[in-house]
């Protein structure tokens, strides 16, 4: 096997047509071994060669009789010294943090750990057995790919719904998707799947984490997985388990086509990515990859180096003060973006990629690194804006650029929907885009990520059928899991065959829905909701790979309702910008008249005082907005003008008469949306009239105006085309 000096840069193993050139970072190794492998099979590396050159703490190799195909890894010789940070172990083969494509899974043995599992010393003894047979293994690959004019769809945020899903739990029981596609990246591009997508209305689709990951050996033992994937081995790779193609090669072929298949249909693909921390766990976890590269420089150690620092309740963190750790997930990002035509990225527990020496720094070097990247900042970026250390909850704290998961609005709807009366005074600020949290900095509306349900924690119809989780399955004695929901299950834990309490939880369904919807910031809907999915209580369905968290596509005739409502609430919703505005709302008085931007309404029909505000009992209100006081301009410079617009929302357990109030401009008001009543038909009321509104339900009416006021305003958009010559 002919071996030549090779290049530092780029790190990885890189094909150029003729051989592929090797470079592995490790700035305290002594030496690196490339080690290929024949086949998956293989009990041992049929090559094993010593890396020539080191540059820049970058040990390299260039192997011109390599191809596209090889499987690799490496064994990296340096100190075992856990008490001084280091866990070199050539024993153990290694993962490449940059592998493109995984050709061998994890095979679980006492081998794959770096020290004697049992012995007396712990983890400070030292394990010499080889761990070949079982390493997982990286696979030298081809990307070239034809995109074939791929046009990103580029929504803007402000007209953005994110569906966030797993590619698994989405496509296992499709009845549209072959069964030789289900749980895969293909069957999520199938016509049945984006069919789904596109009638429901959603402009973007969240993966939960598709990078390959590690399925703890505890988890294996007891015949289960880790389901959701946060517990990344490789930043590069797409994850097998979600690939129906034979090679890992065709896996990534297949990842891209997928993405491109969704932009043709008007999706965005958003990734949840896990940069916080990696699978290899505590100083009791395996040495799959980054600890056996060099773990003084990949991992936030604490003082006494032998034991990590975790601000992620998984073992360990990053270290994102090294400049090569922040190499690797700027490389990975770019990678997914310029290679894999992502659009964006979802950051797990993103409050942990900001800590520099503990305290969380909104001006930490990852964030001015992404902020000034030309391909990173033009793509759509969410943060999970918390984390398990000190000081992690920073919700509102992430800077311009940057979409936060707002967990304070997630709370106040619960709260506001499931009886606490004080949460109307929160109510009001979490449904015009929370402008407390990100209107200070010169953040919009939509830097407001709004949900009401997510992956983690109860699906919605759980949220209106439980009081408690119930986690028994994951077979942690239900200690696993969030405590604190709030949640109510309308009088009866669980299924029930009671008439009154399954319509009241229709009910409380359809208002968190439209609530979520109509509220200003960027809607996040939890693949399933539409579709009443239930996780049978179980709130941390992470380990769950069955019908518990697969969504099932067989309706009852009362689940079929839901979907559609949820249909109609986004297709109203898309269709009126008064819900989707780019700027705060100023509740000021326009131009001297008596319309407002936006006007809170109590039940009799007048504007809220601040004692309504801060009234326990004030559980119903009214949101009135002014469509034409919108105030912005369309991508041509137009002004921006749309119905006017009124929710009411009664959050009470009784019915409340509610007084419509004045129009802005001539008309009537007409029910369009009722959730007490999904049937309503379009029904006039003028100003004035009062409304029935049943307990906990939402109306939303639409002002329809006089044809005189309708003809004066064409008459109005005409003249002013002509006067700028478009």
């Amino acid at each position: 096997m002919r071996v030549w000096p090779g290049k530092p840069s780029p790190l990885g193993a890189t094909w150029d047509g003729a051989g592929v050139n090797f470079a592995l970072f490790s700035q305290h190794a002594k030496s690196v071994d490339l080690c290929l492998f024949d086949s998956p099979d293989a009990k041992q590396e049929s090559h094993r060669i010593e890396l020539p050159e080191q540059t820049d703490q970058v040990w390299h190799g260039y192997l011109p009789d390599v191809q596209p195909g090889q499987l690799y890894g490496y064994r990296v010789s340096g100190d075992y010294n856990p008490s001084a940070g280091h866990r070199f172990n050539p024993s153990k083969i290694v993962l490449d943090p940059y592998a493109k494509a995984i050709g061998r899974d994890v095979v679980w043995s006492d081998a794959m750990f770096g020290y004697v599992v049992g012995h007396v010393a712990q983890d400070l003894s030292q394990d010499e057995r080889d761990n070949a047979e079982g390493a997982p293994l990286g696979v030298v690959v081809n990307d070239d790919f034809s995109w074939r004019g791929d046009r990103r769809p580029n929504t803007p945020w402000h007209k953005t719904v994110i569906y966030e899903t797993h590619v698994r739990g989405f496509t296992q029981q499709h009845p549209d998707v072959p069964d030789a596609l289900r749980g895969t990246y293909a069957g999520l591009a199938t016509k049945g799947a984006i069919k789904h997508l596109q009638k429901l209305g959603v402009t973007a689709v969240e993966l939960m984490p598709v990078h390959h990951h590690v399925d703890d050996r505890h988890l294996i033992e007891k015949g289960r997985t880790n389901y959701w994937g946060y517990n990344t081995l490789n930043y590069f790779s797409p994850d097998l388990r979600y690939a129906s193609a034979k090679t890992p090669h065709e896996a990534v072929r297949e990842f891209k086509q997928m993405v491109l298949t969704l932009h043709r249909a008007g999706l965005e693909v958003i990734l949840d990515v896990v940069y916080n921390h990696t699978g290899e766990g505590d100083q009791f976890g395996p040495t799959l990859s980054l600890r056996g590269i060099d773990n003084a420089s990949y991992y936030r150690l604490a003082h006494d180096r032998r034991y990590y620092v975790d601000f992620t309740g998984c073992g360990n963190t990053l270290n994102m003060v090294c400049p090569r750790v922040l190499q690797l997930i700027m490389d990975s990002l770019r990678y997914w973006v310029t290679e894999m035509h992502i659009d964006g990225f979802r950051f797990d527990l993103a409050a942990a990629l900001a800590r520099e020496l503990h305290e969380v720094d909104k001006l930490g070097a990852f964030f001015d690194i992404i902020h000034q990247d030309p391909v990173l900042s033009q793509v759509k970026l969410i943060a999970e804006p918390w984390d398990l250390g000190p000081g992690g909850y920073q919700v509102g704290n992430f800077p311009v650029g940057w979409t936060e998961w707002n967990g304070k609005y997630r709370d106040n709807i619960r709260r506001f929907w499931c009886g606490d009366g004080s949460a109307v005074s929160e109510f009001g600020t979490r449904l015009t885009g929370s402008s407390d949290l990100y209107g200070h900095n010169g953040r919009r509306p939509y830097a407001s990520i709004n949900f009401v349900t997510s992956h983690d924690g109860f699906s919605l119809q759980d949220l209106v059928s439980y009081d408690h989780k119930h986690n028994d399955a994951n077979g942690e004695e239900n200690r696993d899991g969030e405590q604190h929901n709030i949640t109510w299950n309308c009088g009866v834990e669980g299924p029930t065959d009671e008439p009154k309490i399954i319509a009241l939880r229709e009910r409380q369904k359809r208002n968190f829905f439209v609530t979520l919807l109509l509220s200003q910031g960027v809607p996040m809907i939890r693949g399933g909701d539409e579709l009443s999915h239930s996780q049978q209580g179980n709130n941390n369905a992470y380990c769950q790979d069955s019908e518990v968290s697969w969504l099932n596509w067989v309706l009852s005739p009362l689940e079929w309702d839901f979907l559609e409502f949820c249909r109609k609430v986004v297709a109203l919703w898309q269709s009126h910008p008064v819900f989707q505005r780019r700027h705060f709302f100023q509740g000021r008085v326009i131009r001297g008249g008596d319309v407002r931007d936006i006007t809170w309404l109590t039940s009799k029909g007048l504007p809220m005082t601040d004692a309504d505000w801060h009234s326990e009992h004030a559980r119903c209100l009214g949101i009135l907005l002014s469509g034409d006081q919108i105030d912005e301009s369309d991508e041509q410079g137009q002004p921006v003008t749309d119905d006017t617009m009124l929710v009411l929302f009664n959050s009470s357990p009784g019915d409340v008469s509610f007084v419509l109030p004045d129009a802005p401009t001539a008309g009537v008001w007409d029910v369009v949306l009722d959730t007490a009543n999904t049937k309503v038909r379009s029904s006039h009321k003028a100003a004035g009239a009062t409304l029935k509104l049943t307990a906990r339900s939402m109306m939303v009416l639409q002002l329809r105006e006089t044809l005189t006021r309708r003809v004066q305003q064409a008459v109005t958009r005409v003249v002013r085309r002509k006067a700028t010559g478009r």
